[in-house]
């Protein structure tokens, strides 16, 4: 057999990874967006140490197939490809031997399982995997409308992009406050205004395609950003906040829904989502699949 695993390298797998993902997402199986594993890696909470940990497999020199968390070791996901599906029991042992965390005495590792995978399911089920029917990562998505409704934004905030300004210390804030941290936002170190020029570094980052409502006084109070994968014309949603004073307002709805119709304008047809809440289905959005997390502590 041709195809071979080995541990991912950053500076050699980022971009083949993305275009593995780009490549695989019209199939069945579900592998995430390729806007995802971007914003993974450019992300303040990413523990890049552990990046050697992710698992590639090959063909010949072609991706296959990857197992990666997300953020930090204990959870994998995984990205198949669609004519080598005979890899997942390979991958799920992977995951097993390379991606736990320690919690106290024991080690746990969540699969995130997608829920017509019925076989990887099954795999999971017989290494003792449970499954955890509460906290499902919901996927929905939205057809662009053509023409494109108007859009109103409540009197006295303006809605405009980073293109417009992109004053980092106010994105700085609505970030931490919209994310429902108390207090002020740390003004240095790794959670200070750095994490945030991170976050715009990502390749596919577009300035004019992240959304904030600015209130009266200035200050940005909801935040919308948005990710164009132009090969399938798909809008990937990612991050939303809004300031909890500033909620309740329709100001979220607004620059998400500002982000979309930009991307509709560049073709993109389907925006997308990793998320079933009910801010989101009040704009269109219908969850299409769940990814369900199975759990796996050891004994």
């Amino acid at each position: 057999m041709s195809i071979q695993s080995r541990p991912y390298d950053r500076k050699r797998d980022f971009e083949r990874v993305g275009k593995f993902l780009v490549d695989t997402y019209a199939v069945p199986q579900g592998n995430w967006l390729e806007p995802r594993w971007e914003y993974m890696h450019f992300h303040p909470v990413l523990d890049s140490a552990s990046l050697h940990k992710i698992g590639v497999w090959e063909d010949r020199g072609e991706i296959v197939g990857v197992v990666n968390y997300e953020g930090d070791l204990g959870h994998a996901f995984f990205q198949f490809h669609p004519d080598h599906l005979e890899l997942k029991g390979e991958m799920l042992d992977y995951a097993l031997k390379t991606l736990t965390r320690p919690v106290g005495n024991r080690r746990r590792l969540i699969a995130w399982i997608n829920d017509f995978d019925a076989e990887m399911e099954a795999l999971a089920s017989e290494r003792g995997f449970r499954e955890d029917t509460q906290n499902a990562d919901a996927q929905s998505t939205m057809p662009i409308p053509n023409p494109f409704p108007p859009i109103e934004s409540p009197a006295g905030y303006r809605i405009q992009s980073l293109a417009d300004e992109n004053d980092i210390h106010k994105v700085h804030s609505i970030m931490h406050r919209g994310f429902n941290n108390t207090g002020e936002p740390p003004s240095e170190g790794t959670n200070g205004p750095d994490c945030r020029r991170l976050m715009q570094t990502a390749p596919n980052f577009r300035r004019d395609l992240n959304i904030v409502a600015v209130a009266p006084d200035g200050n940005y109070v909801s935040y919308g950003g948005i990710w164009m994968e132009p090969v399938h014309k798909v809008a990937y949603i990612e991050p939303v906040a809004t300031d909890p004073e500033y909620r309740m307002m329709g100001l979220g709805k607004t620059v998400v829904m500002e982000g979309i119709r930009r991307c509709g304008e560049m073709g993109a047809t389907l925006a997308y989502v990793g998320s079933g809440q009910t801010f989101y289905k009040s704009m269109g959005f219908e969850v299409k699949f769940n990814r369900n997390p199975w759990i796996w502590m050891s004994k």
